[in-house]
């Protein structure tokens, strides 16, 4: 079953049951690229962006009551899990990211005039721009949602970079009394403890959460209500302060008002200073991760000065064989971080005038990495760095030789 649905281009089928809407459509056909989704953090955001617009529009007197009263409902029932196989934009779309937020726009404007009791695909009396949209543009709703969705995925990030340091720091504590051999250009050097190794490593990533936390800091700082281009056209001179009010209650985050509108619409640099310190964590990663397959290397023709967990079998050909495998899976991890931050660094360049146009694909790599170190650092560091067994006599036969 399908509706017919119209605009400025003419007419679509829309499926009959879709809460999504013509535009999406048109994104469906024009954007068959990688099967990706947003992230459901960006669409939260971007709701939630909604819902304190409706509720301040509506204080304003510039949308009816009982309208933001729907969209409110509307939105809340996305938050709440509901409509997520609705938002099905690929998140490589039109420029800005104006195909992602037309597809909100359209799910909340359906299910308000659902809510209202009437149809989805009539847009009455709810409307996805003169309504849900009002006094917002795709080009300050995009980046207040990315900021917004990425101080989400930094909360659960710097829990796991934290609890990583102080595994680390219990194992340096642990092998306190074990003596090895210092190795500098891959070669002989002086003796040092295992336990000094560790507490370094330990220290390196607590300076990582620290500059990582410094860098999500400046992500509080909001550009909405800039409208189309900076300048607030079409806003309520109080739009953007009291949305970032409603937003501050609604998120439990601390958020400011942007000193320039036009500066926050232009500008990547936050992002890409968040992306940076998870690049820079990543090199560390690595480097911590080859130390350990190195110092774990063996049984018998390696270094075999420490033994990592055995979580799996290693090899369909030598029985017995086991491999370093979390050291090697963070580190691929790390990788992938570390092209992501290429990408949003290319992607923040190409900003001409008053509009960064390759914003989806920044918060998508932005988000994606901070996903991935999330969970690739709990479980790097459940099944590798808190069973890790240092060999104290072959270290010291290494540091005597």
């Amino acid at each position: 079953m399908e509706r017919i649905e119209r605009d400025s281009l003419g007419e679509k089928a829309v499926p009959a049951e879709a809460y999504y809407g013509i535009q999406t459509v048109r994104a469906l056909e024009n954007y068959p690229i990688s099967g990706w989704r947003p992230f459901p953090e960006l669409i939260r955001a971007m709701v939630r962006i909604k819902k304190c617009a409706a509720r301040v529009n509506a204080e304003l007197g510039l949308v009816e009551e009982s309208i933001a009263r729907a969209i409110i409902a509307a939105a809340d029932d996305v938050l709440a899990g509901r409509f997520e196989d609705q938002f099905v934009v690929d998140v490589f779309n039109s420029g800005a990211g104006v195909s992602f937020h037309m597809n909100v726009n359209e799910v909340l404007a359906n299910r308000a005039n659902e809510i209202l009791g009437g149809r989805r695909g009539e847009y009455s009396p709810v409307h996805p721009n003169d309504h849900v949209n009002r006094g917002q543009s795709t080009n300050d709703v995009m980046p207040t949602a990315m900021r917004l969705a990425t101080l989400e995925v930094a909360r659960p990030l710097l829990e796991r970079v934290e609890e990583l340091a102080r595994a680390l720091r219990r194992k340096g504590e642990a092998f306190h009394d074990v003596v090895k051999a210092g190795r500098t250009h891959l070669q002989d050097a002086v003796p040092v403890r295992l336990g000094q190794e560790f507490h370094a490593y330990a220290h390196i990533v607590e300076g990582h959460a620290r500059r990582l936390r410094q860098a999500v800091e400046e992500l509080r700082i909001l550009g909405i209500g800039g409208t189309a281009v900076g300048t607030g056209l079409n806003a309520h001179p109080a739009f953007r302060f009291r949305v970032i009010e409603e937003l501050k209650r609604e998120t439990g985050e601390e958020l400011i008002p942007a000193e320039d509108l036009m500066a926050a619409m232009q500008s990547m640099a936050p992002f890409v200073a968040v992306s940076g310190a998870m690049k820079s964590f990543a090199l560390d990663l690595i480097k911590i991760c080859d130390d350990l397959r190195l110092m774990a290397s063996g049984p018998l023709a390696g270094l075999a000065e420490i033994e990592l967990p055995a979580l799996q079998p290693g090899s369909s050909i030598m029985p017995g064989k086991v491999n370093p495998v979390m050291p090697e899976m963070l580190t691929m991890v790390c990788f992938q971080v570390i092209g992501n931050d290429m990408t949003i660094a290319l992607a923040a360049a190409h900003g001409e005038f008053e509009l960064n146009v390759m914003m989806p694909v920044i918060a998508f790599d932005l988000l994606l990495s901070a996903k991935l170190l999330t969970n690739a650092l709990r479980v790097f560091t459940e099944k590798a760095v808190v069973g890790i067994h240092a060999h104290a006599e072959r270290c010291r036969y290494y540091a005597e030789s």
